[in-house]
């Protein structure tokens, strides 16, 4: 995996040179970018983030997203007010986005996604979004993080959500894509890629079943345990780091909206003094 990071990170430089010196060289304010991270249902609680970052005048330039991140962060990046996001999470469930139909690789479809995402834009591609957005999928052949910012947004939303096990990956563009947490469960490095100076991550920390009642708690539990070893590379890459309490909640706690939203919106009201910090902190930086 060295020689993959090694080229993203000098593939990151090479962007900025390009993409913002221009900005840069006018002495402009930090660039803001969110990492949102992944969590089925949990992913809810990004809203309540996003309502207080709002609320406290934060600017957010850019958004990249995993998973049900990737959802939250391609409504947001589209210009959807948060009030509408909140009402359609109220109205979602499952069967919204996943159809069972079992096959030898997976039990079930998404692509009912499509659908969601069109209730909530009518933006199809990439080139349409208000601010720039990333979404991380995982290639499942060579078990690499593949960044997606151009293009339509169904195929890499499908291919960024499709759990493993769970639904049948995505076949794109000739790659087999499977949900972006395994290689990126925050994507810092997709904000990064579209000219962050300051990340912040938000993290939603899944718990334990006490008893598996399906498969795809058996799942969901066995990738979760295998996360808790799997976080030290974004953590370090993160400049702010906002985690929700949401572990009480399980995969599919859609009918909670309300809670999650809350739980996200005090995690982030909480983090405001180290996010004033680190834009203060950058601001010295470019005036020194």
């Amino acid at each position: 995996m060295a020689p993959v990071f090694d080229w993203l990170h000098s593939a990151v430089g090479k962007f900025r040179e390009f993409a913002y010196a221009e900005e840069k060289g006018r002495g402009g304010r930090p660039r803001v970018g969110l990492a949102l991270s992944g969590g089925f249902a949990r992913g809810i609680a990004h809203i309540g983030v996003l309502r207080a970052l709002e609320q406290a005048g934060i600017p957010i330039d850019c958004i990249s997203g995993t998973s049900s991140g990737s959802l939250i962060a391609t409504g947001y990046a589209a210009g959807v007010p948060l009030e509408e996001m909140e009402r359609v999470a109220a109205d979602t469930s499952f069967a919204d986005f996943g159809r069972y139909t079992p096959s030898w690789l997976g039990l079930a479809t998404n692509r009912r996604l499509e659908g969601y995402l069109a209730r909530l834009t009518p933006a199809t591609t990439f080139e349409e979004m208000r601010i720039p957005l990333a979404i991380s999928a995982t290639d499942l052949k060579q078990g690499i993080a593949v960044y997606y910012t151009a293009g339509p947004l169904a195929p890499p939303l499908r291919g960024s959500c499709a759990y493993p096990g769970l639904f049948v990956p995505i076949e794109y563009e000739g790659r087999k894509l499977v949900d972006g947490f395994l290689t990126a469960p925050v994507p810092v490095e997709g904000a990064a890629l579209l000219g962050a100076d300051i990340v912040i991550a938000i993290y939603l920390e899944a718990g334990g079943v006490s008893e598996p009642r399906t498969v795809a708690d058996v799942i969901s539990r066995s990738f979760t345990i295998i996360q808790r070893h799997a976080d030290i590379g974004w953590r370090q890459s993160a400049d702010v780091i906002i985690e929700p309490e949401v572990k009480h909640f399980v995969w599919d706690d859609f009918s909670k909206w309300a809670d999650l939203i809350a739980a996200g919106e005090v995690a982030a009201v909480r983090a405001l003094p180290k996010i004033r910090e680190a834009l203060a902190e950058k601001v010295e930086e470019r005036v020194s």
